[in-house]
């Protein structure tokens, strides 16, 4: 069964690990890595990552990618959205405490952040407007 817009909206807002997916070569399939993301419905959807990384280059060459996130449990669900990139930037501190909180326990936070900034440096963030969607329950009606 295909989700109603608010069903779907909400669904992206959860916080799933999202499959990234960007061409990268046209002789190749598109990249497909996993990605933590933050999406409020009705808004643009943004993504942290290092900005020479694969990923990052990619989706600055080809404008837009996507961005495919699903649970198995109570019901197969997913929500694919693709759109153009609306922006790129430094990734600021407020965004970073919130994508980690996002994805961690509270007393993971501080730690994850110090391990960052020691060890992994410099993020961007990149955001993308969703345009076209995908979704479905395969759960019982």
């Amino acid at each position: 069964m295909v989700l109603t817009a608010e069903i779907r909206e909400q669904f992206l807002a959860e916080p799933h690990v999202g499959a990234l997916s960007v061409v990268e070569r046209p002789d190749r399939a598109p990249l497909v890595v996993p990605i933590w993301y933050q999406y409020t419905p009705g808004g643009d959807l943004w993504i942290r990552t290092p900005p020479g990384a694969r990923k990052a280059r990619a989706i600055e060459a080809t404008g837009r990618f996507t961005l495919m996130v699903q649970r198995i449990s109570p019901t197969v669900r997913y929500v694919s959205v693709e759109g153009p990139v609306t922006g790129t930037g430094p990734s600021a501190d407020e965004q970073t405490r919130e994508m980690v909180s996002r994805y961690l326990p509270p007393e993971k936070v501080a730690p994850f952040l110090d391990f960052e900034r020691t060890h992994i440096g410099e993020h961007i963030v990149i955001s993308m407007r969703p345009e076209h969607w995908l979704s479905s329950d395969l759960g019982p009606a």
